[in-house]
């Protein structure tokens, strides 16, 4: 298996561990400034992410605006399970080749452009992505006075670790 996918593939199982240590009303809860979002919003983006990459057409475009947004991935946890599985499923199912170059549609807040990636850069970004919005939900578990333990959810692993200076 690919270091990149290993890498995905242990980054998304955090959100395993999450979902099945909440509830659906504690998924949707968007009642926290200044963003108002919930830990749902953010799972389900992540997976969507995924979702376009998987999505990819015959002629190597993948469109990271083309979204689901499902609101059901948003406010159940059995529904993000679900959709969490299959993209682990996908994960561990396919060949990907990380040298492939893909154009990808993205909007940086000036439009849709496209940019060219190989496969791997896209996986990497993804994965970044997912512990970048994890260290977001730490933040709504703690505004949510929700304990959730792993040290390292939502810390990318080039963030130095603090030691003890006695």
């Amino acid at each position: 298996m690919d270091i990149i996918i290993e890498s995905t593939l242990k980054t998304l199982q955090k959100s395993k561990k999450l979902l099945d240590n909440l509830q659906d009303d504690t998924l949707c809860n968007a009642s926290l400034a200044p963003y108002y979002s919930s830990i749902g919003t953010h799972i389900r983006h992540i997976l969507d992410f995924y979702d376009c990459i998987f999505n990819l057409d015959s002629d190597n475009i993948i469109d990271l605006t083309a979204r689901r947004r499902s609101k059901e991935v948003e406010c159940k946890c059995d529904c993000a399970l679900v959709y969490l599985n299959e993209i682990i499923d996908t994960l561990n199912n396919t060949k990907f080749n990380m040298n492939e170059t893909v154009i990808v549609i993205d909007d940086l807040g000036l439009g849709k452009i496209e940019i060219k990636y190989t496969l791997g850069a896209v996986f990497a970004q993804a994965n970044s992505h997912t512990i970048h919005h994890f260290a977001i939900i730490n933040y709504i578990l703690e505004g949510l006075k929700i304990p959730f333990s792993d040290a390292d959810f939502g810390v990318n692993p080039t963030t130095p670790k603090l030691t003890n200076l006695n």
